[in-house]
């Protein structure tokens, strides 16, 4: 099982080349950053994480710029988002954007994508919230055409184009594995269906570790060998124990936090991790 971290790469935390520098240096095999392109100052929808919704929410740098510096002054590291909301995003450019990062980066890029929380957010963007996940699985069979046919085009509810050219296309063969977060059947039956690989969040490990047997009965039945579908833990804790049942029934990776702080809180919590490499 590998270790790898993530951490909300704000404008007051951390450089995350500095960051990515030294995580590979200690032997983490991947960085990732969530996004969120704002939050509307209403405040409506509810934080899932808790009451107090935390400032990094409305400071993150855009994850694939800040993922290109991160890949930029490393060689190995594998970088990610996690998540990506698909649903703000245009189809053809975040095609292009996903493709262009794994190439420049010599195809280290992990996409981890959800369908987000914030209804007021996505409305800006021009996204219901009761059709996002229509919608996210649309735009992600799109994408795969984009990256895998020279001349796609796509004809879908809410993704529609006839034929393109678009290059360049992803460095890794096929494409870039798509990640989706969540802990629900609904996302499990969603990974089955159109990803290569499961992300869900460490808030209950119970919940993990029974999604872990129904996955592996959604994909037997769909006829897909648990191979081609990773599974990575995201927010997971300093737990040894935790880690070590994770890895028992087949986890691919987990993914510890860090705290969106200067260099003083952050290396040495690295370094606190970095024993659970050993």
């Amino acid at each position: 099982m590998e270790l790898g971290v993530s951490m909300f790469a704000t404008d007051y935390a951390i450089q995350i080349d500095e960051l990515a520098r030294e995580a590979e240096a200690r032997g983490f095999e991947s960085l990732w950053v969530p996004e969120h392109t704002h939050i509307p100052a209403s405040r409506r929808s509810p934080w899932p994480g808790g009451d107090s919704l935390p400032e990094e929410y409305w400071h993150t740098y855009d994850p694939f710029v800040s993922l290109m510096y991160a890949a930029a002054v490393t060689k190995n590291l594998k970088i990610g988002t996690g998540f990506c909301l698909v649903i703000e995003r245009d189809t053809i450019a975040m095609a292009k954007e996903v493709a262009s990062l794994d190439r420049l980066s010599g195809d280290r890029f992990l996409f981890g994508i959800g369908g987000g929380w914030n209804a007021e957010e996505m409305e800006h963007h021009g996204t219901v919230f009761k059709t996002r996940f229509k919608k996210m699985g649309e735009q992600v069979r799109a994408m795969k055409t984009i990256w895998t046919q020279d001349e796609p085009e796509f004809h879908g509810e809410y993704v529609n184009f006839d034929s393109i050219w678009c290059w360049p296309k992803p460095a890794q063969n096929p494409h870039p594995p798509v990640l989706l977060g969540g802990e629900s059947s609904y996302t499990l039956q969603r990974v089955v269906d159109y990803c290569e690989g499961w992300l869900p969040r460490n808030r209950q490990p119970e919940l993990v570790i029974q999604g872990m047997a129904d996955l592996k009965e959604r994909a037997a039945k769909a006829g897909r060998s648990m191979d081609t579908i990773s599974v990575s833990v995201f927010g997971a804790g300093n737990d040894t124990k935790l880690l070590d049942t994770y890895r028992e029934i087949g986890v691919t990776r987990c993914i510890l936090s860090l705290p969106s702080q200067r260099s003083d809180t952050v290396l040495p919590l690295l370094d606190e991790y970095a024993k659970l490499l050993n």
